[in-house]
């Protein structure tokens, strides 16, 4: 997986794989755009891949810029806005 650069701003967020138990997606923000709060039963991992992205998780933010990981515990309530335009790689361990 790598940054889309200059081809960012046309591409739209997309499932890339989902099986019972995992599910994976290229989420794309543009600047200013976010994920109003909410949650989800399995763990999630966020890898930014380019730009910047705030997480609001428990009454705290967390900055992620391309490169970084954070990981995030199953039913953990959160929001993630763009502050620059932003791909992420997002894996979520689904429960069955």
């Amino acid at each position: 997986m790598h940054p889309l650069n200059a081809g960012l701003a046309s591409e739209k967020t997309a499932a890339l794989f989902k099986s019972r138990d995992l599910e994976v997606m290229r989420l794309v923000l543009p600047a200013g755009r976010s994920l109003p709060p909410h949650s989800v039963p399995g763990e999630i991992t966020i890898q930014c891949l380019e730009g910047t992205l705030n997480i609001e998780l428990d009454d705290k933010t967390s900055t992620l810029k391309g490169g970084e990981v954070m990981f995030l515990a199953g039913g953990a309530t959160h929001a993630v806005r763009a502050l620059s335009d932003a791909s992420a790689l997002v894996t979520i361990a689904l429960k069955p």
